[in-house]
């Protein structure tokens, strides 16, 4: 028995890339936006609370996530 419907493709693993099409400063708010399918104003608001409220260590794991997260 035969059936006709075809199988997809099995989806790899999702990763996380910075987005260059996108961006503002580097591409990582844009990457976490599309990573996490949310609006990229949101991760950018959230970035820069998150950067005043943690008193500027936020924009230092910015700067090793600059670094370690591969380009799209």
């Amino acid at each position: 028995m035969s059936t006709d419907t075809p199988i997809p493709p099995a989806a790899g693993p999702r990763r996380l890339t910075r987005n260059t099409d996108d961006r503002m400063v580097a591409g990582l708010c844009s990457g976490l936006a599309d990573y996490f399918d949310v609006d990229v104003t949101l991760v950018r608001v959230l970035t820069v609370v998150l950067a005043v409220l943690s008193l500027c260590s936020a924009v230092l794991a910015y700067l090793v996530a600059w670094v370690l997260v591969p380009r799209a």
